[in-house]
C-alpha cells in the first residue's frame, strides 16, 4: 500500500469554519422556526417562570429537528464534496485518512453524529485537534477522517 502525504488544515482555519457553519446552521433554524419563534416571542413579554417553561417546552418540542439538521448539513455536504460552507470558505476539505479521497455517506454521517455528541459534553471532543498531531478532532478520528488544505 502506497502511503499518501497530505497538507493538513491549520487549526485557524477549522475555528473559522466551525463559526460560519453554525451561523449558517442558525440562520436555517431560524427559517426553519420563523413562525414558531415569533409566536413564543410575542407571548414572553417579560422573563419570568411562565416565559422560562415556554421556551423550554419549545426547545424539548423540536430538539431532534434541530439534531437532525446539524447532521443532515455536515453529513451530507462533507459526503457530496468533503466541503461544508465553512470549509469552502476557508478552502479547507475533509478527506479520506487513507485514500485521500471525499469521505463516504457512512463515514460523514458517523462524523456528524459523533461531532453532535461532542458538542453536547462541552466541545471537549474539539480540543483533540489542539493536540493531535494531524489536528484531529474526535469525530474526525472516530471516522477516520482528515482535514487538509485544499
Amino acid at each position: 500500500m502506497e502511503e499518501i502525504s497530505l497538507p493538513i488544515a491549520a487549526n485557524g482555519k477549522r475555528v473559522w469554519s466551525f463559526v460560519i457553519d453554525d451561523m449558517v446552521i442558525n440562520l436555517f433554524l431560524m427559517i426553519i422556526f420563523s413562525s414558531q419563534l415569533t409566536a413564543l416571542m410575542s407571548g414572553v413579554t417579560e422573563v419570568n417562570q411562565e416565559s422560562i417553561v415556554l421556551v423550554n417546552q419549545f426547545i424539548m418540542d423540536n430538539i431532534a429537528i434541530v439534531l437532525a439538521v446539524k447532521v443532515l448539513y455536515h453529513g451530507v455536504l462533507i459526503w457530496q464534496s468533503g466541503m461544508t460552507v465553512g470549509k469552502y470558505v476557508m478552502k479547507i476539505k475533509a478527506v479520506d485518512m487513507l485514500s485521500g479521497e471525499t469521505p463516504t455517506l457512512v463515514q460523514a454521517l458517523w462524523r456528524a453524529s459523533v461531532r453532535l455528541i461532542s458538542e453536547m459534553i462541552f466541545y471537549i471532543g474539539f480540543l483533540f485537534a489542539f493536540f493531535s498531531p494531524l489536528h484531529q478532532t474526535m469525530h474526525d478520528k472516530f471516522s477516520n477522517i482528515v482535514v487538509i488544505d485544499a
